[in-house]
């Protein structure tokens, strides 16, 4: 299979947060062997947009009961691994925001500066990543201009790459955060990672040699 793999991410999901975390620390040159997509939950803008192209979000909202199961599972990984994790409380989010922002760091250079400050900012304080001075904050920690990271998410252009993410998302049928795809696998959640490496590794290894 010669395709690249492709990674979905989400700013809101401590798993892909995890994931992700693992993967760069696993494969070093992951960001740039790699082909990362965030996911997110959209507006009404990015929805009827993505609707008119005839995809849909395939992500079904998680029960109370299931939402603190994963409070107490992913606090449990995390301190696996020696992380300290602050829970944040996500009130009337607009996920686009971040999200969007990350797309602008990506034109600008600044994609994994920009992911470092804004998970920091969630997974590390607690923070609202929603909130412009806190997107504010992170752009300028990545390095980027505060003002245009904000802007993003009127951008109409970025608006069509965001609506194009979300689409291919729909086309490798994506209903969960993380999510790889490579050639015909498909692997759901942090703890398919190895699997997603076990198989991935040799065939990446094989191409530097």
């Amino acid at each position: 299979m010669s395709r690249r793999p492709r990674l979905y991410f989400s700013f809101r999901s401590p798993y892909s947060w995890l994931t992700v975390l693992r993967l760069r620390e696993a494969v070093p040159d992951a960001c740039e062997t790699v082909d990362f997509f965030p996911y997110w939950d959209p507006d009404e803008q990015t929805g009827r947009a993505l609707a008119e192209r005839g995809g849909e979000f395939h992500y079904i909202q998680m029960s109370r009961a299931k939402h603190l199961y994963m409070l107490l599972d992913t606090k449990r990984l995390a301190q696996q691994q020696g992380l300290a994790m602050a829970w944040p409380i996500d009130v009337d989010p607009w996920w686009e925001l971040p999200h969007l922002a990350w797309l602008y760091a990506r034109r600008q250079g600044r994609a994994w500066e920009f992911y470092d400050a804004v998970t920091e900012a969630r997974w590390g304080r607690g923070d609202n990543i929603c909130d412009p001075e806190v997107v504010r904050a992170a752009a300028r920690q990545a390095g980027l201009d505060p003002e245009a990271a904000i802007a993003a998410a009127g951008d109409p252009d970025i608006r069509a790459e965001a609506v194009g993410s979300l689409y291919q998302a729909y086309l490798d049928d994506v209903f969960g955060i993380p999510y790889l795809k490579w050639g015909r696998h498909r692997f759901w959640g942090f703890d398919r990672l190895d699997a997603f490496l076990d198989a991935w590794r040799p065939v990446l290894q094989g191409a530097n040699a």
